[in-house]
């Protein structure tokens, strides 16, 4: 290979690598797992058809990395200031917001375009709204008011829904049980970030955290709160008939799992113990739901 040739292949490495960081690439993966294995957790949806399910993934992908790209065009002067995401593509000046708006609208375009083909037009509506609440209330919300939280958790928990109406065609308790769990869980994870997280948020202008001077008891008391409120939405998909009654008692200890750890935040008060809340709330939602898929009542 000449010289020419490798240094343009290292040039279409770092492109591609920049792409994967604008669409949050892991981010956007964990989102679309959920809305994958709400899909298969469907009572429609009896065996597995993989062409649908890659269907289903690429389609997520497309529209929660438009979401993601807007999110990092719009935020590209905030970013640029704070140390985790100073080094983002766009906030880094190596991708023009130009760019990353032509990649959002070709993006999110083909995912709810392939929602509908394939899948169904309630999917489809659900999948476009999900992203515009995403990049066009809940992003310029950040720098307002801490209610921001509230409204992001909804196209944060959207994609379970999208999953259900997608493999089911309707908008049933089940779909609404899913996407309560995942709404919920939004809460102490989302706080815990922000604690850990809060100086550079402050620099950057940001209210996330719902008391205005930072992390407090009162951040700490509303994470229990939440995570409290997460057993009695993981024990439903057992009343429901969604799941059986292994998943219930699993279901159940990982959420006890959780609120413990969201009160040794209330009693230590600092980046340790919020970080353990982070990463506990990182391997509940896998845990969960494959725990759920695993004991589906078909």
């Amino acid at each position: 290979m000449t010289a020419e040739g490798a240094h343009s292949k290292q040039g279409w490495r770092a492109k591609l690598k920049d792409y994967s960081l604008l669409m949050k690439f892991t981010l956007s993966f964990t989102v679309v797992f959920s809305c994958v294995i709400c899909y298969l957790l469907a009572p429609k949806v009896v065996e597995y058809d993989w062409t649908m399910i890659i269907l289903l993934f690429v389609a997520g992908m497309l529209v929660t990395g438009s979401a993601n790209a807007i999110n990092q065009a719009v935020e590209k002067d905030t970013d640029a200031v704070m140390k985790r995401t100073a080094t983002r593509p766009v906030a880094a000046g190596r991708m023009s917001a130009t760019e990353a708006y032509t990649f959002a609208i070709i993006a999110g375009a083909a995912g709810v375009i392939m929602m509908y083909y394939y899948f169904n037009l309630s999917s489809a509506l659900l999948s476009a709204f999900s992203l515009f609440l995403y990049a066009f209330i809940y992003t310029p919300l950040k720098k307002v008011s801490s209610i921001a939280v509230l409204v992001g958790a909804f196209p944060g928990a959207l994609p379970c829904l999208i999953g259900w109406v997608a493999g089911n065609d309707d908008f049933g308790a089940g779909g609404w049980i899913l996407f309560g769990i995942q709404f919920l869980w939004q809460f102490p994870h989302f706080w815990a970030i922000a604690w850990v997280a809060h100086g550079d948020y402050s620099k950057a202008g940001f209210k996330l955290l719902p008391a205005d001077k930072g992390p407090t008891k009162f951040t700490a008391i509303q994470c229990v709160m939440y995570a409290v409120l997460m057993i009695p939405m993981g024990m439903l998909p057992y009343y429901f008939g969604i799941s059986g009654n292994l998943s219930f008692w699993l279901v159940l200890v990982c959420n006890l799992f959780l609120v413990v750890q969201c009160l040794r935040l209330y009693a230590a008060m600092d980046a340790k113990a919020a970080r353990r809340v982070m990463f506990s709330s990182y391997i509940y939602l896998p845990i969960v739901f494959l725990v759920l898929l695993a004991d589906k009542i078909h």
